[in-house]
């Protein structure tokens, strides 16, 4: 058992040493590599960390590797974003492998505030995660800046650093198959325009077109679609003679509000309109019926990173590259 030194202050380094009987060199490896110390002498330190409520500071530099462990994460939004599930099941992986994940919310504009991104790379994080677009002078700061860049959720041509992703053009011919098996022949897509969006429409227009199908109607929200807009579509398509049979949605709260909105209107789902969604949120899930949508593996997601970090070490090797994670189709009751 660690003897229990008075804490009269600021916990010391050099206080755990004495309390664990080791070198503050040994309490520095376990700090940053648990595994690398033997079992009893890690116990002896874990013990003497909690009895005297030591918080290493890891920006200090007192640290063997001065890793900061902390990942910082810039989201466009919280409120009905179709990244806020694979983000949790990321954030979870990342805390399995010892990381601390900083959120920031940017805002839906294309220009990354860059005073945002300033104030999180004066903490030293191991890594800047980006779910959004980035202007030119912020990916610029981002490249001098020594951390690892992880642009998430897509695969660009020439990442920063690293990108983690799938082929959202991929997801649109996925789609469209999917339709075209099940017998749909009058799709209308309800989704933004911007370039992710934009990549998924083009993907199911190429594929729609080889299979022979009618030009898709469509019918463009903002960036971020609102239950708002999914009503209002409604609105306009029980008002129109020619009506889809099915509705592909570019994302999960769109789908949920048209199909919500339908049945409210005494429509059938899927027997007089089919839909479909995207990012597998779990509204989609617990819809009546469930929405078929295309999930990303948030876990996978931060498996490579994590993976990724530890390679690096804490210090990005100046290797771009990217990992193509997939997506799945999930076919439920909606379509």
């Amino acid at each position: 058992m660690a003897k229990v030194i008075a804490n009269k202050g600021t916990v010391t380094l050099d206080q755990v040493a004495a309390a664990a009987k080791v070198s503050p060199a040994t309490v520095s490896r376990f700090l940053n590599t648990p595994g690398v110390v033997a079992p009893e002498t890690a116990e002896r330190i874990r013990e003497a960390v909690e009895s005297l409520g030591y918080i290493p500071n890891l920006l200090a530099g007192g640290l063997a590797s001065s890793r900061s462990r902390l990942v910082a994460v810039m989201i466009p939004a919280l409120s009905g974003s179709i990244f806020v599930d694979m983000i949790e099941a990321m954030v979870e992986e990342l805390s399995r492998h010892g990381y601390v994940v900083m959120l920031l919310v940017t805002g839906l504009k294309l220009e990354t505030p860059a005073a945002l991104v300033r104030a999180a790379l004066g903490r030293r994080p191991e890594a800047v995660v980006v779910t959004g677009a980035l202007d030119e002078a912020t990916r610029g700061l981002l490249r001098k800046s020594g951390a690892s860049v992880i642009e998430l959720w897509d695969l660009p041509e020439a990442p920063v650093d690293v990108a983690i992703g799938f082929s959202h053009y991929g997801v649109g011919e996925a789609l469209a198959r999917h339709v075209h098996e099940r017998g749909y022949r009058a799709p209308h897509l309800l989704m933004s325009a911007a370039s992710r969006a934009g990549l998924r429409r083009q993907g199911f227009l190429d594929s729609w077109r080889a299979l022979g199908g009618a030009e898709p109607a469509f019918t463009e929200v903002g960036t971020a679609g609102t239950l708002g807009d999914a009503h209002a579509f409604v609105d306009a398509m029980l008002a129109n003679s020619a009506r889809p049979d099915v509705v592909v949605c570019g994302s999960d709260l769109l789908a949920f509000g048209v199909e919500g909105e339908a049945r409210a209107r005494g429509l059938q789902v899927p027997g007089e309109l089919a839909i479909t969604g995207f990012g597998n949120a779990r509204l989609s899930q617990d819809a009546i019926p469930p929405i078929t949508s295309v999930a990303i593996d948030g876990t996978r997601v931060g498996r490579e990173l994590a993976t990724l970090l530890g390679e690096r070490s804490g210090k990005r090797d100046g290797n771009s590259r990217s990992i193509d994670v997939g997506f799945e189709l999930i076919v439920r009751g909606s379509s």
